[in-house]
């Protein structure tokens, strides 16, 4: 066989070999998207638990609204099947609502509220590298720090002030998938659900003086990510 046989011959062979598409360990994935973030809220009741009005009753529930920022995962793979993965993102804005109360100038918008929701998991890939289709599996747990809580101006003018919000400990689970472009860049695409339960209080002196309602909130998201991602 002459030189320029053999030449094509090996060009053939590696045109035709199949990319190695798993993720190996000490591999580092860097994923950013859109990330929506949409609130479940069940809640309970809104009561007084402070003030002369203390214990009373006054129905309805709250709501929190979506919201879409920008998404960031990190990941680094101790296996070609195990990894650890943190989610990160800037920050989270929701406009929180209260109806069906029996105080009527409580229902509508109260205010609004930021949250930050760091998230660590161990993932699980099943598939071996002849896929350029990778899916897994996740399961961790979440911190939503929650700050830059306000009242609504309308809320304002119905005597309302002081909103607060605590921040939550909660497990994290997700599915998603990557889609190797080539053996370093990727298509993402995720889901997770996260144990988010927090408690909103709000002061009202219209309505007595040193008046305090507390409504207990399980958040409970479905939080949906697409993007982009590198392996290095």
């Amino acid at each position: 066989m002459n030189k320029s046989l053999l030449g094509a011959s090996l060009i053939s062979l590696a045109l035709a070999a199949p990319l190695a598409y798993a993720h190996e360990a000490g591999d580092i994935l860097v994923r950013a998207g859109a990330i929506t973030v949409n609130p479940k809220a069940d809640s309970s009741s809104v009561k007084v638990d402070q003030g002369p009005l203390k214990g009373a009753d006054l129905g309805g529930k709250a709501t929190m609204s979506s919201d879409t920022q920008l998404g960031l995962n990190f990941a680094y793979m101790f296996s070609s099947h195990w990894g650890i993965e943190l989610l990160a993102a800037s920050p989270f804005e929701h406009d929180v609502k209260l109806k069906g109360t029996a105080l009527g100038a409580a229902n509508g918008k109260l205010g609004t509220l930021k949250h930050l929701p760091p998230t660590l998991s161990v993932v699980y890939y099943p598939l071996d590298g002849k896929s350029a289709f990778q899916p897994y599996v996740g399961a961790g747990i979440n911190y939503t720090w929650i700050y830059d809580e306000h009242v609504g101006s309308q809320a304002q003018a119905n005597g309302f002030s002081n909103f607060k919000a605590k921040n939550s400990w909660g497990m994290a689970f997700q599915v998603g998938a990557d889609y190797m472009i080539t053996d370093k860049i990727m298509l993402n695409a995720q889901v997770r659900y996260i144990d988010i339960d927090t408690q909103a209080t709000v002061e009202n002196n219209a309505v007595a003086p040193g008046t305090r309602a507390k409504v207990n909130v399980d958040v409970d998201p479905f939080i949906y990510m697409v993007g982009l991602g590198y392996k290095f």
